[in-house]
């Protein structure tokens, strides 16, 4: 009896407390599995992942619209540091990686499963209809933009709501951050049900599809992977040889292999901020500085998060037969820069602006959270190299930004 008591314990604690990579791996070997053995339940358990997408969409508005409010509200001011040269480097790097996506997916276009039912997608003419269609959401009623996960209306009020909340007293801020923070431990218990999500999602996918669309899930890797290594290793050291004028590759291969490995199997980048602040004290940067710019790097330094938003935002419009122009994707890139720089700092946040994207196209906010659905499908390798470009990165610009002595990188 003693015995089943201690199995059950220990199945608990896995459940609760172990590696939700581990568990997602388990969930999507379990799907493949039973879409193999027996295709009718493989169809039943599909209720499973439904249920996942929707707790996402539900919840994924109201998170924007806190996140983004508290975040600028909280924002503290008047700290006197080195910040201006890291905080361009951070933004040029960030659209850097979404241009870089953008035309990877256009060289490589991809298409994705999607159950598209009696889904109308009325895509935009041209750039100056995205335009139009983009003012009119930034006005939109706040409470209809909630109803209606309209995230650029979410995202334009929740920023005039927050540079507004800046004057407020301490405690008004200090309720913000308090539903800030509810919100996301909200998001986190939704994230630990993403196994099962998963295994539903995956199991009735290929009954339905059949064992192709794990070749499409191969090759959307395939694409993120590729962009986020061309970055790294391309993009990145030519933003940085411009900045120091010097040869980039010691410093960034110091950055990949000290921050950038640690991150890849932590999944996050808050809990790699010590790690970076201990590679910054090694290289000899200013603590005045990188005290600062790693925990703000950590928040809005996000190339990899700006990849995977593109990358998915185009593979549904490929998937769905809109046609993109290059203002177009011009203007997908600036959102998706800025979209990644709001990510969550949870697990897949940065698939939760993956419906901002989408919105520019026309794509309704069902077909954009099966987008989303879709991401933590691949979300064990994309999360973990996305973490890894993301905050290897915030390392790499605050040495390369920072005035004073080249980084010791010897």
């Amino acid at each position: 009896m003693a015995a089943s008591s201690s199995k059950n314990n220990a199945l608990l604690q896995f459940v609760s407390n172990g590696s939700l990579v581990t568990q997602i791996l388990l969930g999507l070997l379990a799907g493949i599995v039973l879409a193999y053995i027996s295709p009718d339940s493989a169809l039943a358990v599909g209720l499973l992942g439904s249920l996942f997408v929707a707790a996402l969409k539900s919840v994924a508005p109201f998170l924007v619209f806190v996140l983004v409010t508290a975040s600028i509200a909280n924002h503290q001011k008047g700290a006197k540091t080195q910040l201006g040269p890291i905080l361009i480097l951070y933004l040029v790097g960030t659209f850097a990686a979404a241009l870089v996506a953008v035309l990877a997916s256009f060289i490589f276009p991809l298409t994705i499963q999607l159950q598209l039912g009696n889904e109308v997608v009325n895509p935009p003419s041209g750039v100056l209809e995205v335009l139009r269609n983009l003012l009119l959401s930034v006005v939109d009623n706040p409470v209809r933009a909630l109803l209606e996960a309209n995230y650029i209306g979410i995202l334009a009020w929740a920023v005039g709501l927050g540079l507004a909340l800046r004057q407020a007293h301490g405690v008004t801020k200090n309720v913000v951050s308090d539903l800030s923070l509810g919100l996301s431990f909200i998001v986190r218990v939704v994230i630990r049900l993403a196994p099962i999500g998963i295994f539903g999602l995956v199991a009735s996918t290929i009954a339905e599809t059949g064992f192709d669309a794990l070749l499409d899930y191969g090759r959307l890797i395939a694409l993120l992977l590729g962009c986020m290594l061309f970055v790294a290793l391309v993009v990145n050291p030519l933003i940085v040889f411009f900045r120091i004028r010097s040869n980039p590759y010691p410093l960034v291969f110091t950055c990949l292999r000290e921050s950038g490995v640690t991150a890849f199997f932590t999944r996050s980048s808050a809990a790699n901020i010590p790690v970076n602040i201990a590679l910054c004290r090694k290289l000899g940067l200013e603590e005045d500085t990188y005290s600062v710019s790693i925990p703000l790097g950590a928040t809005i330094n996000m190339a990899g998060a700006a990849i995977t938003i593109t990358v998915l935002t185009l593979a549904a419009v490929h998937t769905l037969g809109v046609e993109v122009d290059l203002l177009t994707a011009l203007l997908l890139s600036i959102l998706a820069a800025v979209c990644a720089c709001g990510a969550s700092g949870v697990a897949g946040g940065s698939l939760l602006l993956i419906p901002v994207a989408c919105s520019l196209f026309g794509i309704s906010n069902d077909l954009a959270m099966q987008v989303v659905g879709v991401g933590f499908i691949i979300g064990v390798v994309q999360d973990s190299a996305e973490t890894a470009l993301n905050s290897s990165t915030d390392v790499l610009f605050t040495a390369a930004g920072s005035v004073g002595p080249q980084p010791n990188v010897g």
